[in-house]
Formats: C-alpha cells, sequence, structure tokens
C-alpha cells in the first residue's frame, strides 16, 4: 500500500498541469484540481514517513469525496437554491463588524479594574454570587505512611506560629507525596474530596463539625485543617468571585464602548446626510 501510494504521489506530482509556476496538480474532479501547494503545512515537521504519507492519503481522499458531493448537489439544485448571495453578503458583514470592533476594542478598551471597582461592584450585588457548591478554605498534606518525617510534619502541621509554616513548607517539599498550603484560596469541596478520602453524605454537617482530622489509608497518612468554609447557596465571598467580577466589570465596559461607538457613527452620518429613509 505504501508503495503504490508513493508512486500515485509520484505520478500526479509528474502530471504537466500548473497552479502556478512550480505548483502541480495532485488530485482532480471535472474541473476542479488539488494542487501541491494545498498541502503546505499539512505535516507537521518531525512526523514519521509513514504518517505523513496517511495524513497526505487522507487529506487527497477526503478532498476527493466532498468535490463529488458538492458536484452531486450542484446538479440537483435550482438555481434559486444555488443562489448563498445574500447568507455570504451577510456572513461577511458579520466578519467585517467582528474584525472592526475587535479593533476598536484593543485600541481603546480600560483593562485597568481597582480593587475599589471590583469591590464595590460586588457588594452592590452580591445577590448574584450564590455558591452553587460547598467551598472551603484549607490547609493539607499527603504523606506516605513509612515517612520517618510524619511526626515532625504533623507538630509543624499544627502549629501556629508563621516561621513553622515556612518548615512546613521546606518538609512537605521533600518528603509529602501532595500538599496544600495557601490559606488564601477557596476551593471546591467536591474537588478536594478527590484528593483525600473523606467519606460523607452529608458536606454541610461534616464541614459545621469538623474542624481538622487525619485519615490513613493503606499508603498515605493525610492531615485536614479547616482555616473557612461556605454553605451551597451561601453568598459566594470576595476573594472565590473576584476573577469573575473583573470579567464581569470589563465586560460591561466593552459593551458601553461598542454602544458608544454605534451611537457616534450614527450620528455623525445624520449630520453628514449620508442617511435618507423613503
Amino acid at each position: 500500500m505504501k508503495n503504490s501510494l508513493i508512486v500515485f504521489l509520484l505520478l500526479l506530482a509528474s502530471c504537466s498541469y500548473l497552479h502556478k509556476e512550480g505548483d502541480r496538480q495532485v488530485a482532480r474532479v471535472d474541473d476542479d484540481y488539488l494542487f501541491e501547494s494545498d498541502l503546505t503545512d499539512l505535516v507537521a515537521p518531525g512526523t514519521s514517513a509513514a504518517d505523513s504519507l496517511n495524513l497526505t492519503r487522507n487529506y487527497i481522499d477526503g478532498w476527493i469525496k466532498k468535490k463529488i458531493l458538492i458536484h452531486q448537489a450542484e446538479k440537483n439544485l435550482t438555481e434559486d437554491q444555488l443562489n448563498f448571495s445574500k447568507e455570504l453578503e451577510d456572513y461577511r458583514n458579520s466578519l467585517v463588524l467582528f474584525a472592526y470592533e475587535n479593533m476598536l476594542v484593543a485600541q481603546r478598551l480600560d483593562t485597568v479594574v481597582s480593587d475599589a471597582e471590583i469591590e464595590s461592584y460586588y457588594l452592590e450585588n452580591q445577590k448574584n454570587f450564590l455558591l452553587k457548591n460547598n467551598i472551603v478554605r484549607l490547609s493539607y498534606v499527603k504523606i506516605p505512611s513509612e515517612s520517618k518525617q510524619i511526626r515532625q510534619i504533623q507538630r509543624f502541621f499544627y502549629s501556629d506560629d508563621p516561621d513553622d509554616k515556612e518548615r512546613l513548607a521546606d518538609l512537605c517539599d521533600k518528603h509529602s507525596a501532595q500538599y496544600f498550603l495557601d490559606d488564601e484560596t477557596w476551593l471546591i469541596f467536591d474537588d478536594v474530596m478527590k484528593e483525600i478520602p473523606v467519606r460523607t453524605y452529608n458536606q454541610e454537617e461534616f464541614l459545621r463539625y469538623r474542624r481538622s482530622f487525619e485519615i490513613q489509608d493503606s499508603l498515605y497518612l493525610y492531615l485536614v485543617k479547616f482555616l473557612d468554609f461556605k454553605i451551597k447557596e451561601d453568598i459566594s465571598p470576595l476573594q472565590y468571585e473576584r476573577i469573575r467580577v473583573k470579567s464581569i466589570i470589563l465586560n460591561k465596559r466593552k459593551m458601553n464602548l461598542l454602544n458608544t461607538m454605534r451611537q457616534d457613527v450614527y450620528n455623525e452620518a445624520l449630520q453628514e446626510n449620508t442617511i435618507e429613509i423613503y
């Protein structure tokens, strides 16, 4: 199969028809031709010869089958059914407007959002920030059961001394299988339970009555300390929503910018008498 494909491609490449100087045909369906230039960048650098041949063959086969279907459709559709001028014009207009508006946004949109703006928007719209999941702030460490550092890690883990937190991070880097000590970040409790073998049918009760605990399985000891939690349907904390709030503010600015631009263009057209309604 490889040899036959190579011969096929060589024969096609040797034909005398040219798309442009030096660009030879590799396939034809009626009056439509596929050229060597159409295969440019089809195969990524470093691809094996076998894979290159398969990719090229599949592309050529796909092109041929698509062209055959298009020709069949063109033979069986009426002139009106084949007239896509309105759809093409609408599509082109959409692309032109999209490109122009993107250029305008890139040039004029102020993307700096202050902490004060974020906090103000959040406080004014708290009812829109209700949690869909239980979330937690926590610290946890996953230690191999045979580790000789378990006692020292436990001591630093439960300590309130800031220096001990740094010592804990250093120990975890060297001796833990996994750890999370960022006490400012909120996590979805369901995601936490994928990492820690917690089993509970009532997450809310579990979170209300557990502040710290340890779990051991055949391979690891898990140390867990909850620093805070929020229950589903509670108002989501600002720290958890900060990125979302910033995105909302920027989107509102973008829409205001585009609406202003559209109105300015319309007003300018009115002033220049380029609009007439008959």
